[in-house]
């Protein structure tokens, strides 16, 4: 990729990461994720909180809302769920722990669906996401992945409230 700097030369502009690892490093943390999802006794998982958070389910399913979304709106430029961050559902029959889980899935496989159709251009250009955020899809896809890991935490610091050893951070296999 090229740009013109105000002296009209060319610079060439290369990405520190490739897309393939960034999807990658992307899924090793969705693994992890799903892991924590795992971690959580059934009965707490949609009712336990800390102070003013959120149940750990209801992070989960932001989470789902935006990630397999947001990938499938930046390819198509299509967004589905224009009320954004702010409107997350899930039917009765999948607010169990398996019906999570199974979400989770698909979406992890809607992201691999639709992350190849992301071309290096692409990553450069600017988006507005479900109707309200603008940004470069690059840093977009990094605000996916943030808010996961940042709603990971928030599910770690219950886990060990609750006096379940959460998994290694570190393990993204």
């Amino acid at each position: 990729m090229t740009t013109e700097n105000t002296t009209t030369e060319a610079i060439e502009v290369q990405s520190f990461v490739s897309s393939a690892n960034m999807l990658n490093d992307w899924l090793g943390h969705r693994r992890l994720t799903r892991r924590v999802i795992e971690a959580f006794p059934e009965d707490k998982l949609f009712t336990y909180s800390i102070g003013e958070m959120r149940p750990f389910s209801e992070m989960m399913k932001e989470i789902i809302d935006i990630s397999g979304p947001g990938i499938q709106g930046i390819v198509t430029d299509k967004w589905e769920n224009t009320g954004g961050f702010n409107t997350h559902t899930i039917s009765p029959e999948d607010c169990t722990k398996e019906g999570l889980l199974r979400l989770w899935d698909e979406e992890t496989e809607q992201i691999k669906t639709f992350w190849p159709q992301i071309s290096e251009e692409r990553f450069q250009q600017r988006v507005v996401v479900f109707g309200q955020y603008e940004g470069q899809v690059f840093s977009t896809i990094l605000y996916f992945i943030d808010n996961e890991i940042h709603h990971r935490a928030q599910g770690t610091v219950y886990l060990r409230s609750l006096g379940i050893e959460p998994p290694a951070f570190w393990n993204r296999d």
